[in-house]
């Protein structure tokens, strides 16, 4: 971690081991409060604003959102949060939980990968046009086109909230994130290539509706042999607030085996 630290907007709440949750892209901390709650009473829940959203700063260059540098975070994040923690994320969190889980097996007691984003050249062609978008039409028009617009699979009620938790962060941190990640996605097979080798529980939750990342979320499954492949019925992309008590039910299991000691 050779870049100087980025301050970031940290929550914990609860007691005990910790359970680091990383969100996606265009989301906050705010959007695992329904895990924090169902949680706190047997962990330390630790969710944070990546760098670029909501109260987190976001450095002007581009090379500062990286995947690896989103990673960099999620270390410091877990190791603030003790010396092993249960880990996970959703869409580009999932992501970078994983990468975490690839670079420090020794610090993982569990993962929990949920709604992988998509890694084919369709959803790369759409981070980079999207990025494009944001810079010449501004952030408000752009999300309205490629996210809660009229093409989208929000009933207008999701679609407000989604527009109104996009529209706190930083144009230009997330039109950096979109090309600078979205749009290079590693092989999930090669970053995962370490953790296949961990004796960590893993599971791999994924919505039967969230059609992109159907396809990211079996290959891994295949490459991770002893990880837990779970399809969750009428669900989408945002896993943990449209089935919260799968999501939750899976995170405490994790936490459950890995302070028993099962591996």
């Amino acid at each position: 971690m050779t870049e100087q630290r980025v301050r970031l907007h940290v929550e914990r709440q609860g007691s005990g081991e910790a359970v680091v949750l990383a969100h996606g892209f265009g989301g906050s901390a705010r959007n695992f409060r329904l895990q924090t709650r169902a949680l706190a009473a047997e962990a330390s829940v630790v969710t944070y604003d990546a760098r670029g959203h909501a109260r987190s700063e976001a450095p002007n260059g581009a090379d500062a959102y990286t995947l690896g540098r989103l990673i960099d975070d999620y270390e410091r994040v877990a190791t603030e949060g003790g010396s092993s923690v249960v880990a996970g994320g959703l869409s580009l969190g999932a992501l970078t939980a994983l990468g975490f889980a690839a670079r420090r097996p020794e610090r993982v007691r569990g993962l929990l990968l949920a709604a992988l984003p998509g890694t084919d050249a369709p959803r790369k062609r759409w981070a980079l046009d999207f990025a494009a978008a944001i810079e010449q039409d501004g952030l408000d028009a752009a999300g309205s086109a490629f996210v809660w617009g009229e093409r989208s699979r929000f009933d207008p009620a999701g679609a407000k909230l989604i527009r109104q938790g996009l529209l706190e962060h930083p144009p230009h941190a997330l039109a950096h994130l979109l090309r600078q990640t979205l749009a290079v996605l590693p092989d999930l097979t090669e970053l995962a290539a370490p953790v296949a080798l961990a004796t960590f529980p893993v599971t791999i939750l994924v919505g039967a509706e969230d059609t992109p990342a159907l396809e990211p979320s079996r290959a891994l499954a295949a490459a991770l042999p002893r990880a837990k492949f779970v399809v969750v019925p009428n669900a989408g992309h945002v896993l943990n607030l449209a089935a919260p008590a799968v999501f939750n039910e899976h995170l405490l299991a994790l936490l459950r085996a890995g302070r028993s000691g099962a591996r």
